[in-house]
């Protein structure tokens, strides 16, 4: 065999080698990253079942949790924002969520015992990667946020939606959604009523108030 035959065979066996090398490292990579991935999966889905019904400090409970996080999946949401963190629970249904899109979320709280506990919790599960926590007040932060965020929850307080929601809204991208927890249109008196009337209004926008738990109006761009 020629010189040159002999020296292109032995390059294409170096080329078929590494590819080989290649695929099967790519392949252990990816059934490493699905195992932790199952792993993760597995800790938030074991620690969501057995704190279910038992949180307090103006939590949300499970079921607007699995809505906030249905929703962020089903639309690919990954720039998040939370007014008001509490302890965490609506944060690990939102992290997890944005683990899965490939997002991350940033949340606010004003007392630094509830964050405390929820940086506990959001790190003992593995979703610290998709969590910033802001400590201080929402009134001051929101409005300082350049964003753009594609999803919005807003549990702090109740007399500051409409504000909170100004902040917001020059910061939200074609698609986004903005959340708000406790409003029942069915009790739409007081600030609840003044919230709704002003979200209505948005003519880019449509709202929709699912009251399966503690009542969450979802106002998305149309």
């Amino acid at each position: 065999m020629p010189r040159a035959l002999k020296v292109n065979s032995g390059f294409r066996e170096i080329k078929t080698g590494m590819f080989l090398l290649f695929v099967l490292w790519q392949a252990a990579w990816m059934l490493n990253s699905t195992a932790q991935g199952d792993e993760v999966d597995d800790r938030v889905k074991a620690f969501l079942d057995e704190h279910r019904g038992s949180w307090r400090d103006l939590n949300v409970p499970s079921s607007d949790g699995r809505l906030l996080h249905d929703l962020i999946v089903e639309r690919g949401f990954t720039r998040g924002f939370e007014i008001g963190t509490s302890t965490g629970h609506s944060t690990i249904w939102i992290a997890w969520a944005m683990r899965k899109t490939g997002g991350k979320l940033i949340t606010v709280e004003i007392d630094e015992r509830r964050q405390a506990i929820a940086r506990r919790n959001i790190e003992d599960l593995g979703l610290d990667d998709y969590v910033e926590f802001l400590l201080g007040d929402a009134h001051v932060l929101t409005p300082a946020q350049t964003g753009p965020f594609d999803f919005v929850f807003s549990d702090a307080d109740k007399d500051w939606y409409i504000q909170y929601f100004k902040d917001i809204y020059p910061k939200l991208t074609a698609n986004a959604c903005f959340t708000a927890h406790n409003i029942s249109a069915r009790r739409a008196r007081g600030w609840v009523g003044e919230y709704l009337e002003h979200v209505e209004a948005m003519p880019d926008m449509a709202t929709r108030v699912d009251e399966s738990g503690g009542g969450v109006a979802i106002t998305c761009k149309r």
